[in-house]
């Protein structure tokens, strides 16, 4: 029971905000058609079924005419059928389609603001988020509409159907003891045990189902992501030779996708093999139980057809559950990670912490008793305040895991970790260029311009940016779209950030280790650019190269003090 109010509630909880949406009219109205072309096709279930008793008593009594008859009645009947079922399918795919593409969206929104994206994997809370928005929304929705319907329909059915087959099947009298025992509507009674005893059995045959599912789901995920990794990573793979280590780990990670898929098959294989033993068996129950009754000429034969056939429907609709378990497991499954996906995304928005964000009147960047933290709880930083003038080229320094990068991120405002206040100029324009900057699979065009929407330079502007930072090899691509972040060397990466720069003439400038991965004569070409061009924008690099000193005027040590906590303070001025 409580696994069963958990299952509704996380369904609820899913799948509410659309039919509440600002969508809720065509869905509610999508869903209306559904449910009533549903409801149609469980109409045209019971005109067969009176088609049974008639066409069998037909063959019967050997009635020719009546026979023809029918035969073309069936042929009206399995017309109108196929055009309801059409027109269902039709629905059902148009509702998928405009549910899934509400339900992504919003994930989508939810993943990028408060930048949730960032903190879960700073966390881990959620593995594998893009198959969960990608692959997990798809097959929940799918699911939920037609387990849905498939529900609703055997509850129709058998609201529909059972009171059919009491008044077929009669009485059945039998002696017990002193005197006789009648039993109204006895085929009713069969259905009933028949289907409860079937779902029972088939709780304990598929109960492992749902964690093997969703252990399946992660597993796959995780060999994917490797794949994608070890393609994205191939040039450092070869210079490694690393293969001799990425070929077994692959093979260790698809050994796990392996065996849980063995997991799975054994109790599919016992699953499906109860199921059909379970539904070849209802095929000839009912003419086990109900045959006597017509051998004895008590029921006409085509009375019989129409038991057989109306205690078929009965027992399906009782053995929903039976007939989709295997359905149900995967469903919940999917629920669960959705769930477990959107908790984090919730999480991430709720997070309280992290250094404050303050936009505010005064012309400087500032740090106000700035406290730094790892996720594990290890500080690296402690009650730093300090500002950095406006037209100050200011360089930051200091051993590697002391805080620098962590300083860089509290900077723009994405670190969780920490306490304090970060002071940012109202209406300034910042940017920040990451030691390994971000390429998106798009033109070379949009490539350059990025971050910059509302960036409108000509083709020639971007020309000459890039003849600037030494990419002119690069100019007449400008059309060409490619995955950037394979297609360059990280040199050739750093220098079209450095672009980017020339074109979005930022106030405030801040580089981490940006020019790391170019030698120091083309580097010394790149600072030399951006004081040439932005003279007025403000310089903050994060470095290790001493030779660096040169175009900054003022130096910022980050380490620790004699009591052991981080610090950031004022070093020597180069020379």
């Amino acid at each position: 029971m409580k696994r069963t109010r958990e299952f509704l509630r996380d369904l609820i909880f899913l799948a509410r905000p659309y039919f509440t949406s600002e969508e809720r009219w065509s869905a509610l109205g999508m869903l209306t058609l559904v449910f009533g072309l549903t409801l149609v096709l469980v109409w045209l279930e019971v005109v067969f079924n009176s088609w049974y008793g008639r066409f069998y008593n037909a063959l019967e009594t050997k009635n020719e005419v009546e026979f023809f008859r029918e035969l073309k009645g069936f042929t009206v009947i399995a017309f109108g059928f196929i055009a309801v079922s059409a027109l269902e399918a039709l629905a059902q795919l148009g509702l998928q389609l405009r549910w899934r593409r509400w339900m992504t969206r919003r994930y989508l929104a939810r993943w990028f603001t408060h930048r949730a994206y960032y903190q879960i994997e700073l966390e881990r809370s959620a593995d594998n988020p893009d198959q969960r928005i990608a692959e997990d929304i798809r097959q929940f929705i799918e699911s939920s509409i037609s387990l849905t319907l498939g529900l609703l329909s055997a509850i129709v059915t058998f609201v529909t159907f059972v009171a059919l087959l009491w008044g077929l099947s009669g009485p059945l009298t039998f002696a017990l003891g002193d005197g006789p025992i009648t039993i109204p509507g006895y085929m009713v009674w069969v259905a009933l045990i028949y289907s409860v005893v079937g779902t029972v059995l088939a709780h304990v045959v598929g109960r492992r189902l749902i964690p093997l599912t969703f252990q399946k789901e992660k597993v796959e995920a995780d060999f994917r992501f490797d794949l994608v990794r070890a393609r994205e990573n191939a040039e450092a793979i070869a210079l490694y030779g690393g293969e001799r280590h990425e070929a077994p780990a692959l093979r260790d990670r698809f050994q796990r996708v392996l065996d849980i898929w063995w997991s799975l098959i054994k109790v599919r294989v016992q699953l499906a093999t109860y199921s059909i033993s379970y539904s070849q068996i209802a095929i000839i129950f009912p003419f086990v139980v109900a045959g006597p009754r017509y051998l004895a000429g008590a029921i006409t034969l085509g009375t019989l057809m129409q038991i057989s056939s109306a205690f078929g429907k009965v027992q399906s609709s009782l053995s929903f559950f039976v007939s989709y378990y295997r359905s149900l497991a995967e469903w919940r499954a999917v629920m669960h990670r959705l769930r477990g996906f959107d908790d984090a995304v919730a999480a991430a928005e709720a997070r309280e912490g992290g250094p404050e964000m303050r936009r505010d009147a005064a012309s400087t960047v500032a740090i106000d008793k700035l406290t730094l933290a790892l996720p594990d709880g290890r500080k690296l930083v402690e009650g730093v305040s300090l500002s950095f003038e406006p037209g100050a080229r200011t360089l930051v320094m200091g051993p590697s895991g002391s805080g620098k990068s962590t300083l860089f991120r509290a900077l723009a405002g994405i670190w969780p970790f920490g306490e304090g206040r970060v002071h940012i100029p109202t209406g300034a324009r910042t940017l920040f260029l990451p030691q390994k900057p971000y390429l998106p699979i798009a033109s070379l065009r949009d490539a350059v311009r990025y971050p910059d929407p509302a960036n409108n330079a000509g083709d020639d502007t971007l020309r000459e940016a890039l003849r600037a930072v030494r990419l002119g090899h690069l100019e007449d691509r400008l059309d060409e779209v490619a995955h950037w972040g394979q297609r360059l060397s990280p040199g050739e990466q750093q220098r079209l950030a450095i672009a980017r720069a020339l074109l979005y003439k930022p106030d405030w400038l801040f580089l981490d280790e940006a020019t790391a991965s170019v030698d120091e004569e083309i580097e010394r070409h790149l600072y030399g650019l951006l004081r040439e061009r932005l003279p007025n924008t403000t310089i903050i690099s994060i470095a290790h190269r001493p030779s660096l000193r040169q175009w900054h005027e003022k130096i910022l040590a980050v380490g620790r003090d004699a009591a052991g906590r981080g610090t950031i303070a004022p070093a020597a001025a180069p020379a």
